[in-house]
């Protein structure tokens, strides 16, 4: 029975990191600190089957643990769907605390039939200090219940167990954080350096008598740094990528060592098939406009194909798909184009929020079906004067990075580093020109060191700088060395 749960334990480690349930980067804690890993368990109810076999985990736990109380509470509001399941499933009557009080009505915090004198276990998903399980059973003991324990999911071992038991409140968590990362580790999803240096920030930043946390004013540096998107090679964010054509532009990018995008905005179609030979042994990414080739044909996306495999690129059309699902699913897979049989990659704005995604996947149809395809998400545009605000780049980014579709999204397009943190997509950066300026219909252009190094441009997208050179060829090369010198700078500081 043992080893039947620790196989389960490390099966739904894996399918927890895959429905990014947890994550890694740079991300703004509840209780004020930065840390490189995330845990997002509200993401489970959109799975039921991984939301059931945590409860059941949760419930075989409690009885190891030999757990009994004549309530069960859940602390608002992640854990209250695995509280409701555990009652069920144990026949243990729940109770419900608010957050605060109703101001109609009965006006009660905790909900529920009691009395003074029961008691309570309680069921947390994610433990940093223990605060939020403290403040549940204060509400609890002020209505006379009585409360002992509490099971977590997962217990980030930054002190939350010491903290909660100066209150009297033992705690009995499902996961711990060194288990899931090790797990993690053990089955290739990511490095050992990536494990190593969650370690050091966790020894680093660890709860303090007071409530505020040891290191916590050093929790963007130990650590945490190290697993800051821009610092990590392109190899080790290939093994956090949710999406197949992420992973493999990752280590295309990295055997290759090209991250040039050449935009091929040419009007004939042998215009650019002939850049794209050309260019072809310097780029990681040929991003098309198909609609503005007057000669196109199936001849053309054919001989297009076979250069993108000859020279290992691929081929992303600069689609900006914008309406409601189901015309973006005509657009992708049908007309004249069928842009989803052939184009690796394709772009999209993010106004028609997350059905946006559904309607690519539903697009795929027979051309695409089978085939690793993405989506880059567009958060910031290049052009001066755009409409895009602080919030539609954080709603943006949380559609890149939350929800049961983000397997499709390989990245964002955007102008900088912070438009997003998870390292497992890709920030594709447009405007890229040795010589910076605005031209004249509002295109800002920087330099390849500045998109790097300063913007944290993952990819550059070069266009005319290359097209309208004297030989493209040389220009391409230029580029190509000129990125790459800057990303290698990025990740050796």
């Amino acid at each position: 029975m043992v080893a039947q749960n620790s196989d389960k334990m490390r099966a739904l480690a894996l399918k927890l990191f895959e429905i990014n349930a947890f994550k890694f980067g740079d991300f703004k804690m509840k209780v004020g600190i930065n840390s490189p890993v995330y845990f997002d368990l509200r993401v489970i109810v959109s799975y039921p089957d991984v939301m059931q076999t945590v409860s059941d985990l949760l419930v075989e736990h409690i009885k190891d643990k030999q757990l009994t109380a004549k309530h069960v509470c859940g602390v608002p509001y992640t854990a209250l769907p695995l509280a409701t399941i555990v009652s069920v499933q144990q026949g243990t009557p729940m109770l419900v605390r608010r957050k605060e009080a109703k101001a109609y009505g009965t006006k009660k915090l905790v909900e529920g039939i009691f009395n003074a004198g029961d008691t309570c276990l309680i069921v947390e998903d994610v433990v940093t200090s223990g605060s939020s399980i403290l403040d549940t059973v204060r509400d609890l003991q002020s209505e006379g219940i009585v409360v002992t324990d509490a099971v977590v999911v997962v217990d980030r071992e930054q002190g939350g167990v010491a903290n909660i038991a100066k209150h009297g409140v033992r705690m009995h968590s499902l996961f711990t954080l060194s288990f899931l990362l090790n797990t993690l580790h053990e089955a290739g999803r990511i490095e050992k350096s990536t494990v190593e240096a969650v370690a050091k920030y966790i020894a680093a930043v660890q709860i303090n008598s007071d409530g505020t946390f040891v290191g916590g004013d050093k929790a963007d540096v130990v650590g945490a740094n190290d697993l800051q998107r821009t610092k990590l090679t392109y190899e080790s964010r290939a093994n956090l990528a949710k999406s197949a054509v992420a992973k493999r532009l990752f280590n295309l990018i990295a055997s290759k060592q090209t991250n040039l995008c050449l935009a091929a905005d040419l009007t004939r179609a042998d215009e650019v098939l002939d850049v794209a030979d050309k260019c072809g042994p310097y780029i990681c990414l040929l991003k098309t406009h198909v609609d503005i080739v007057e000669d196109f044909s199936e001849k053309f996306i054919a001989a297009l194909q076979a250069l993108a495999q000859r020279h290992n690129f691929l081929l992303m059309e600069d689609r900006k798909f914008a309406d409601i699902g189901n015309t973006v699913s005509l657009q992708y897979g049908k007309g004249i184009y069928k842009i989803s049989s052939w184009a690796d990659l394709v772009t999209a704005h993010t106004l028609p929020g997350r059905s946006i995604l559904q309607g690519l996947k539903a697009g795929l149809g027979e051309g695409g079906a089978g085939k690793e395809r993405g989506v880059f998400l567009l958060a910031e545009m290049s052009a001066s004067g755009n409409l895009i605000d602080a919030k539609y780049k954080e709603n943006s980014n949380k559609i890149a990075t939350e929800g049961a579709d983000v397997d499709f999204v390989a990245g964002v397009v955007c102008q900088s580093s912070d438009a997003f943190a998870f390292p497992g997509l890709l920030q594709l950066t447009p405007g890229v020109k040795i010589d910076e300026g605005v031209d004249q219909l509002g295109q800002q252009y920087q330099s390849p060191e500045h998109v790097v190094k300063e913007r944290g441009a993952d990819i550059g997208v070069v266009g005319r700088g290359i097209l309208k050179a004297t030989s493209p060829e040389q220009a391409a090369q230029t580029y190509r060395d000129r990125l790459w010198a800057a990303y290698q700078d990025r990740v050796a500081k």
